[in-house]
């Protein structure tokens, strides 16, 4: 049995306060309601339990909503590429993101009003305050990123006060500014320990500040828009405290990924918590189902991982090429054998048993099946890979629609679009179980903070090589790659590296994308950077392939016999506005001062 139940006990307040926020619409059933609600410290803390439900059902939301729209992942399933990357967004009549952030808040303004008529004590009232502008301050976070500036709202209004209600937007500056300020005063004031085990305390909200001051800093420097320095230095200030009160790191990145259970492993700062039969996922069933959604990485992706030497694959003397996938594999960051299934071949349907493998006469087609045995656990990442009911998949990489010679049979499940896919949340702790997975799922951990840490330290001018050990390098340990060497990093450190970004930088934006590859940040990052048009609006290729071996049915860059699959061509420009969400056109129309962010 796990520890702290919040995530359970969220959801199902989630709808027990559901019903009552239909019920808070409808005056006088507050007046009911209130003075019972914001009581006792018990009464207050089941209130906010509720809060919780922010975080979403595990990583598929945010593969679909935010990792297509990047470079380095993309559905193989989807012929016609990604809404973002294709320029198909319209302006909405509504949107779950404006209403749902927006209702939560008036939730969490309406316990924020009350705390001064309950029975707490100072302390006690400052904790429930600091515990209700994280959560407010991670909603308007999530508002900044998508619209910019939003009607700032900081109390709890009912439907007479149309004046606060149907305000104008607050600019950028005022709503970051406000975010930054609750937050400090949230980390000044918070219990330190929070309220028990996996709940909000100092150091979740100092990695709520190392994020959003990250990218509120790098935005405004990258957009133009000045006063970047505040946010930076926040962001390294706050990241530091965090790395200083908790230094150690989880020595397996497989581990924080895929384990039943995340309570006390090293740099989990937070998670999600899933219960057998209780409270629980579909992530890895849709990892392994032929009824799932491609996670597909692109050959940028796999581009990104260096060699164990610490040298990228166009420069190493271990990078054996990427004409045949297991040559293309062999000495790489150990990352990437967590986050892309490696390269095999076995027998299969041995006895008619679906479930029963051998190996092949040729001992190539094993490399990887021994090496995963030395790297995860048995209930993590074993080749070769099954699907959710256990039937095994005889090879890997196997393409969609390939029609392969290589095979008497053609398994449809467990396949891929570009040849890499993507098994980050592959385990085996349930098999022919349908839809009840209950890994655990990390919400903030020290692997990104590390990495906010580094980037701001260097947009602050003041990253060196002790900064580098204590970030980037400790990261590589993990995937056993030989340290960061600042001195070393030139311009001819990546021959394929973007020339408007410095090599330095460069490398730490590399960490970043390999650290936290299909974590739903990719997204973000490329805006911030305002990169969009310089990493994602390219053409997303796929393995090196010979077309013949495959009936000629995989769809292969310009059109040649053989060369990188290329399943969707090359997307038109990103345009400027689309950096920024449109307003929902129902809330332009409810609210004659809110205006439509410009270009849409």
């Amino acid at each position: 049995m796990k520890r702290n139940i919040f995530p359970i006990m969220a959801l199902a307040l989630v709808c027990l306060f559901s019903a009552c926020d239909d019920d808070l619409e409808r005056l006088p059933k507050d007046e009911l309601t209130v003075p019972t609600t914001f009581t006792t410290y018990e009464n207050i803390q089941t209130y906010a339990w509720q809060f919780y439900g922010i975080f979403g059902n595990y990583h598929r939301g945010l593969i679909d909503r935010d990792e297509y729209s990047g470079d380095l992942m993309m559905n193989g399933k989807n012929p016609n590429g990604d809404e973002w990357l294709w320029k198909r967004i319209t302006v909405p009549t509504s949107s779950g993101l404006y209403n749902e952030n927006y209702k939560r808040i008036r939730a969490i303004n309406l316990m924020l009003d009350n705390l001064e008529n309950s029975s707490l004590n100072e302390k006690d009232a400052e904790h429930w305050k600091a515990v209700g502008l994280f959560f407010r301050s991670y909603h308007y976070f999530e508002l900044l990123k998508a619209y910019g500036g939003v009607p700032w709202i900081d109390k709890y209004i009912d439907d007479s006060d149309k004046d606060y209600l149907y305000g104008p937007r607050a600019s950028r500056d005022e709503l970051a500014k406000h975010i930054l300020d609750d937050l400090k005063w949230a980390e000044s004031k918070i219990k330190k320990d929070g309220d028990g085990p996996n709940s909000i305390n100092t150091n979740v909200v100092r990695a709520m500040i190392s994020r959003f001051a990250l990218f509120e800093g790098t935005w405004r420097k990258y957009h133009g828009l000045g006063g970047e320095k505040e946010y930076l230095q926040a962001c390294a200030d706050y990241s530091k405290k965090l790395m200083d009160d908790a230094p150690q790191m989880h020595g397996s990145y497989d581990e924080i990924y895929n384990s039943p259970n995340l309570a006390g492993m090293p740099g989990i700062i937070l998670y999600k918590q899933y219960e057998p039969d209780q409270h629980v996922h579909n992530t890895t069933q849709w990892n392994r189902s032929s009824e799932a959604i491609r996670w597909d990485l692109t050959k940028k992706a796999a581009d990104m991982f260096l060699c164990t030497d610490g040298k990228t694959r166009w420069n190493s003397p271990l990078f054996d090429g990427d004409k045949n996938p297991y040559d293309e594999f062999r000495n790489r960051d150990r990352r990437m054998y967590y986050i892309i299934t490696p390269p095999y071949e076995v027998v299969g349907r041995v006895d008619g048993n679906k479930r029963k493998w051998k190996h092949t006469d040729n001992s190539a087609h094993r490399e990887y099946i021994d090496l995963m045995e030395k790297l995860s656990g048995e209930k993590f990442k074993r080749l070769p890979e099954n699907n959710w009911t256990g039937f095994i998949q005889p090879i890997m990489p196997n393409y969609r629609d390939a029609g392969s010679q290589k095979l008497p049979f053609d398994p449809g499940y467990n396949v891929t679009g570009t040849g890499y896919k993507c098994w980050k949340w592959y385990n085996n702790h349930q098999v022919s179980i349908a839809w009840k997975d209950f890994t655990d799922q990390p919400l903030f951990r020290i692997g990104e903070v590390l990495l906010n840490y580094a980037e701001a330290k260097y947009e602050l001018g003041q990253f060196d090589q002790s900064v580098a050990d204590k970030t980037v390098n400790r990261l590589r340990v993990r995937g056993e790659v030989a340290s960061m060497a600042v001195a070393q990093i030139n311009a001819n450190f990546d021959p394929k590296r973007n020339a408007k970004v410095d090599p330095v930088l460069w490398e730490i934006r590399r960490e970043r994308a390999v650290e936290l590859m299909c974590d739903g940040f990719r997204f973000d990052d490329l805006r911030r950077w305002k990169m969009m048009n310089d990493e994602a609006a390219k053409e997303k290729l796929g393995r090196y392939i010979v077309g013949a071996e495959f009936n000629n049915k995989l769809p292969i860059q310009g059109g040649k016999a053989e060369g990188y699959i290329s399943r969707i061509g090359v997307p038109p420009a990103f345009p400027d506005h689309y950096y920024l969400h449109p307003i929902p056109s129902n809330q332009i129309v409810l609210n004659e001062k809110l205006t439509q962010n410009p270009g849409w």
